[in-house]
């Protein structure tokens, strides 16, 4: 074998094993999961698979579309590593309040928070865009920021 066919192996095995390696990368920052239910109606219905991708809590902002680690049946927010993102049904809610943040009258209200109350360190209030069918902070009241998957990027295909 030549010193050229050898050094054109050796350059395609080191593409092979960077594109494997970027693709890994890839697949741990973003993440497809489909909508459930109409509580983001218009802006994603039933059956939509959208692009999500991962992010820290400290990167969440007012106005994203998250989709979140849902309650347990007892009503209580999960502790630990987030499930595998293809294993669950997740929430799917835009952020309204920050830590930090007023809650807003229509949460205040709902969930009987007093009014006035800023967002505390490490929870949102996320809202659906559909409100007239939507569990959100209304009902729920906080979400802890650590139980984000990430945030929704696009969407990916119709029902």
């Amino acid at each position: 074998m030549s010193n050229v066919v050898i050094a054109v192996l050796a350059v395609a095995a080191g593409l092979v094993v960077a594109g494997a390696g970027l693709l890994v990368v890839v697949r741990r920052r973003l993440v497809v999961v489909r909508v459930a239910g109409d509580s983001m109606l218009p802006t994603y219905r039933n059956g939509d698979q959208v692009l999500v991708r991962r992010v820290r809590s400290d990167r969440l902002a007012r106005g994203q579309v998250v989709v979140i680690d849902p309650m347990s049946r007892g009503g209580d927010w999960a502790t630990g590593p987030l499930p595998d993102p293809t294993s669950q049904r997740w929430l799917i809610k835009r952020i309204a309040s920050v830590a930090g943040d007023p809650v807003p009258e229509s949460v205040t209200r709902a969930a009987s928070i007093p009014a006035g109350t800023s967002v505390p360190a490490g929870h949102l209030v996320v809202l659906g865009d559909n409100a007239r069918v939507s569990g959100d902070s209304r009902m729920f009241g906080y979400v802890p920021a650590d139980r984000v998957l990430g945030i929704a990027l696009r969407q990916l295909s119709d029902p």
